[in-house]
């Protein structure tokens, strides 16, 4: 058969002969079939063979898987015989607990027996000592009065020597103030002579202070009479220079000026009038001034006045800076015209000194003014 199979594989491998060994066996396929059984001979042999070494490799596979499974069962047969031991010596234990769980039962009687004796007893002995513990109640409640009384003796002891302490200082503070007593009756003595004395001397005193206030008030009064005398002749010569005019006019002692003739309107330097208008009453002042005797102390206050309607600026916040501005001016044109500075005063009073309390456009007029009023410092 290998002598057969070799001129057919031989006979593969050469294609250039296919055709004419194709053509040979289809002459001679009617006579001889010996070749094509040997090919499928040879080729259900490979297939043998095959199988043959799969099986060969299962029963290798399965050879090891058997032999690890053995040793897993014989793990599993000393686990078992171990776990058979441990039944036994559990089993042993059990058996041994219950005997002592039997001797215990017989031993917890016997305790419980001698508990309910012992029950009793500590009864007994419980009632002794609630009789023992009141029996030390009242022996500390002893004690501690016996402490208190104790205590209040040490006090009252403590007391006696501090009123002994105290009896003798007292003794001591009165004799003090005895001598003491004696010697202010002494000194009220001296007082008591000394007070005619002075009282005497005070009728004397008040005599002589009635009699000075007396000339006192004629020479104030007398004063009075003569600057309001200048004053007259101040006002009086004003009247004359001035003249009849309606913006310029004298009211009781106060010489007074509208604000126009003075002032544009909401500002506080002089107009270019304001000289004019000034100058007649600084020379009729220098001149009165100069014969007005030195021990008279007057001087000229120069008031401003505004209306109710109320300014507010960076320059004038209110009217009262307004009103004082203005008589500042006046102020300082004087003393620029020679008027001695510490003769002459500046005050301003914003709205609240009206000439005329209504609301109208003359109202306001006359109200917004400058005063002059010669007067004592």
């Amino acid at each position: 058969m290998p002598n057969a199979v070799a001129p057919l594989a031989r006979g593969r491998r050469q294609p250039g002969c296919a055709v004419a060994l194709t053509r040979t066996r289809a002459r001679r396929s009617s006579i001889d079939i010996w070749p094509g059984f040997v090919d499928a001979l040879s080729q259900l042999l490979m297939v043998i063979i095959f199988i043959l070494l799969v099986f060969t490799a299962g029963q290798f596979f399965l050879a090891d898987a058997l032999s690890g499974k053995d040793k897993a069962l014989k793990e599993l047969q000393q686990q078992v015989s171990q776990l058979s031991d441990l039944l036994a010596l559990e089993r042993s234990t059990a058996e041994t607990l219950r005997a002592n769980a039997a001797s215990l039962s017989s031993q917890l009687a016997a305790a419980t027996a001698e508990r309910d004796k012992f029950k009793g007893q500590v009864a007994e002995l419980a009632g002794k000592a609630a009789q023992t513990d009141q029996a030390l109640t009242q022996l500390s409640d002893a004690n501690t009065q016996l402490g208190a009384l104790r205590s209040r003796a040490e006090q009252a002891e403590q007391a006696l020597a501090a009123e002994k302490e105290t009896s003798r200082a007292a003794k001591a503070q009165v004799e003090q103030l005895t001598a003491a007593i004696a010697a202010l009756r002494e000194q009220l003595a001296k007082i008591a002579a000394a007070l005619e004395v002075s009282e005497a001397k005070a009728k004397s005193q008040q005599a002589q202070i009635v009699d000075l206030g007396k000339r006192l008030n004629l020479a104030l009064a007398s004063k009075v009479q003569e600057l309001a005398r200048y004053r007259s002749e101040f006002f009086g010569r004003l009247r004359e220079i001035i003249g009849d005019r309606k913006d310029i006019r004298i009211v009781g002692d106060r010489f007074v000026f509208q604000s126009e003739v003075l002032f544009a309107p909401g500002k506080a330097d002089l107009g270019d009038a304001a000289a004019a208008q000034l100058d007649p009453v600084i020379a009729a002042l220098k001149q009165i001034g100069g014969e007005i005797p030195k021990d008279i102390n007057w001087v000229l206050r120069v008031d401003g006045h505004t209306d109710k309607r109320p300014i507010s600026n960076a320059q004038f916040p209110s009217n009262w800076e307004l009103s004082t501005a203005r008589a500042i001016s006046v102020v300082r044109y004087m003393i620029a015209q020679g008027v001695p500075a510490d003769r002459l005063a500046a005050a301003g009073f914003a709205d609240n000194q009206p000439l005329d309390p209504g609301d109208g456009e003359e109202a306001y007029r006359r109200n917004r003014r400058i005063e002059l009023k010669l007067t004592e410092r």
